[in-house]
């Protein structure tokens, strides 16, 4: 995967755009895009913002980095996966189960739906919380392998996973705008400010 060259803007593909030229006759079939690719486009367009990681103390580093960055060092980050809390000890992380006193939320997704630059999301990282009820500021930690095309392959994959215990209230994070009031687009949806920590795995 080249995702570190899409990510900083590198072209070592020709966009949609470009590969509809006039070199192509008009009805032969459109070439598609690999999926991690389009995922990047989708996500970047839905607003959202991301870190590609080699490792996982590149992804702790950029942890402290976004909060440093928004100065949440003396605040606190839900963390409803106790997983999570033992993989971050590294970065010091003031842990609450409670959602009115955290500053930002920071979770695991199910995966990253590449035709929509959405994440998919279940009661495995929200349990029965709504988007709405979360804090506003999200850091979401994932990995490239967690890519799919879209969000039947997504519930497919939760199924095959979770044969003995189906999560429930899978949902899916897209708008990554606030204030945006004018994009009817996402009109009713919960807008969050979201950071993706994405790990190479493949």
């Amino acid at each position: 995967m080249n995702l570190l060259k899409k990510i900083f803007g590198f072209k070592s593909k020709p966009s949609e755009k470009e590969i509809k030229s006039d070199n192509r006759g008009k009805y032969m079939p459109e070439l598609k895009l690999p999926i991690d690719e389009k995922f990047t486009i989708n996500f970047k367009a839905n607003g959202g913002k991301f870190l590609y990681c080699d490792d996982l103390n590149e992804v702790f580093s950029n942890l402290n980095n976004i909060i440093q960055e928004n100065s949440w060092q003396d605040t606190s980050a839900l963390l409803i996966d106790d997983n999570l809390i033992e993989k971050f000890k590294p970065c010091s992380i003031k842990a609450t189960k409670k959602t009115d006193s955290a500053t930002y939320f920071l979770t695991t997704c199910e995966n990253l739906i590449a035709t929509d630059g959405s994440l998919l999301i279940s009661s495995n990282q929200i349990a029965t919380k709504k988007l709405p009820e979360l804090p506003f500021n999200v850091i979401v930690f994932a990995t490239t392998s967690q890519i799919v095309d879209n969000i039947g392959e997504g519930l497919r994959g939760i199924k095959s996973k979770n044969r003995q215990h189906i999560p429930t209230n899978i949902t899916t994070i897209k708008h990554f705008k606030s204030g945006d009031e004018k994009d009817f687009l996402s009109y009713g949806s919960s807008a969050k400010n979201l950071y993706l920590l994405l790990l190479e795995d493949l």
